[in-house]
């Protein structure tokens, strides 16, 4: 079926109006140009550009875009380190003609200022202090980054080091200085507790040994004192101090061999058990106290007169 002829006119011209609509998407904006120079930017929604005179030349997305650049540089203490840094970047809405012309390569251009900025930074610090200070080195990226790349348009929105990667044996050196440090750590904690083990057992050993003399000399003097009254006790009934005291020696050789009787597992010792064997203990042991009496006094008139000498 063959269309009237004044039809077709009209037909071409919807086609062609209908040829210069189109819309653009959200966070995005389109370039126009008019006989081959820039024209306008045409924001999203429904745009509309004159057919065969206008032609779109380039979409730019205005949303924030991410670029991971791995540099590899040298630090002071000569080691070598891998660093990735991630740059999250942004067109300005107000500079699309500037980012969409005066630049050919936003992603060459940024990672050259990253390269440029690390290694500048990096071999400025230790390795220890390139793990410590990694927020300083990611914002001298994003310093550096800021006042280059709005002269073309773009918006740095973080720079960020997310990775830090010496080299293999340097990282095993690291580990094993770690490694040290932490057994050198245990090994002080263990040596304290080893000396507080040996203070406490000690202290406790000296009052141990002090009550327990404590308690020998309780009991001496108890000893003693029963002694007395035992013989004050004799002495009342008629018996002098010296035949009290041999009858009071007789009296403990005996309860000591009775009490040796009682333990089956006791030593072996020889003591002598006749009747006189007390009395002579005795008479030894007031002899040995007069000799060591007697050597005492004589020690003294000796030491007075060489002092008069």
């Amino acid at each position: 079926m063959l269309l009237p002829p004044f039809l077709l006119p009209i037909l071409i011209g919807v086609i062609i109006v209908f040829s210069g609509i189109f819309t653009v998407k959200q966070q995005s904006a389109v370039l126009v140009e008019r006989f081959g120079k820039f024209h306008s930017v045409k924001r999203s929604g429904l745009q509309f550009k004159i057919p065969f005179f206008d032609r779109i030349v380039g979409k730019v997305s205005l949303k924030v875009q991410q670029l991971d650049v791995n540099v590899e540089t040298k630090t002071r203490d000569n080691v070598f380190v891998k660093l990735r840094v991630s740059v999250q970047y942004f067109v300005l809405p107000d500079a699309v003609y500037d980012a969409f012309y005066r630049l050919e390569n936003s992603h060459d251009q940024i990672t050259a200022y990253v390269f440029d900025t690390v290694r500048a930074e990096v071999p400025k610090m230790k390795v220890d202090d390139v793990f410590e200070r990694k927020d300083d080195i990611a914002l001298a990226i994003r310093r550096e980054l800021e006042d280059a790349m709005k002269e073309y348009g773009y918006g740095i929105m973080k720079a960020l080091v997310t990775d830090i990667d010496p080299d293999a044996q340097v990282k095993q050196a690291m580990n094993r200085i770690n490694a040290a440090e932490r057994e050198k750590l245990a090994a002080e904690y263990e040596g304290e507790a080893e000396r507080i083990r040996i203070v406490a057992k000690a202290r406790a050993e000296a009052e141990s040994k002090r009550l327990q003399g404590q308690g020998i000399a309780d009991q001496r003097r108890e000893i003693a004192k029963g002694l007395e009254e035992s013989v004050e006790v004799l002495n009342r009934v008629g018996i002098n101090s010296q035949e009290a005291s041999a009858l009071i020696v007789v009296t403990q050789h005996y309860d000591t061999l009775q009490s040796m009787g009682q333990h089956a597992n006791s030593n072996l010792i020889m003591l002598p058990n006749a009747p006189s064997a007390a009395s002579d203990m005795l008479s030894n042991m007031v002899a040995s106290f007069t000799a060591s009496q007697q050597i005492g006094e004589d020690m003294k008139r000796g030491n007075g007169a060489h002092k008069a000498g």
